[in-house]
């Protein structure tokens, strides 16, 4: 049998790299650590790999994952270690115009739900400290 050892990065199709790399640069504070020839933006979150995350660049015109369809529910971003972290960046996020698709308490989280430009769901959340 196989041991992965961790996840190394998530790759995501997006319409528009640049409106994406606004996103994830300047609202997410992403670092963007690479590009391959403007149809590839790699994205990194601290020094343990190269890029936590990728986006990839499939047209304007391409279309949505289906609603009930097998594929990506959505990625996990830990904002830090408090309830105060998450609601500074509720905080930046409404500032900045990003809608909040909801809230929860998952008892091992706390997590807000957002989309990114096209409808990729993100989760940012915060540790329970007491979930071990």
């Amino acid at each position: 049998m196989i041991k992965i050892k961790k996840l190394g990065h998530v790759v995501l199709k997006v319409r528009d790299i640049e409106k994406s790399v606004k996103f994830y640069r300047n609202i997410l504070g992403l670092n963007e650590v690479a590009r391959h020839r403007n149809a590839m933006v790699f994205f990194s979150i601290d020094d343990t790999n190269h890029h936590a995350l990728a986006i990839m660049a499939v047209g304007k015109n391409a279309p949505a994952p289906a609603q009930n369809g097998v594929g990506l529910y959505h990625i996990a971003l830990k904002v830090g270690d408090t309830i105060e972290e998450l609601k500074t960046a509720k905080q930046w996020l409404e500032k900045n115009g990003v809608a909040i698709a909801g809230a929860a308490d998952h008892r091992v989280s706390k997590s807000l739900y957002l989309a990114d430009p096209d409808g990729n769901e993100i989760e940012l959340y915060v540790d329970a400290k007491d979930w071990k």
